[in-house]
């Protein structure tokens, strides 16, 4: 499905709504959203940038400073 498809999708469903509460947590969503999106930084990173980047991985990683994927997601599940 392509994106005008589902706004169009969305916004009928949007419009059934009939729950003040739902409509405040779709609002805070949006207002968040915007927010994120105003403050992001697609400036691309440069060749040295990106290889500095790759050697401070691969260090961490040497030094033993990574989290595995399965703790991190336990983890994660502890936050409630």
């Amino acid at each position: 499905m392509d994106i005008q498809s589902r706004k169009i999708e969305f916004m009928q469903k949007f419009l059934k709504i009939q729950s003040e509460e739902v409509i405040s947590r779709l609002e805070n969503i949006l207002r968040k959203g915007k927010i994120n999106t105003e403050n992001i930084d697609f400036t691309p990173m440069s060749i040295n940038e990106f290889n500095l980047r790759i050697d401070q991985s691969m260090n961490d990683s040497e030094n033993g400073k990574l989290i595995e994927a399965s703790d991190l997601k336990a983890k994660m599940e502890q936050w409630g």
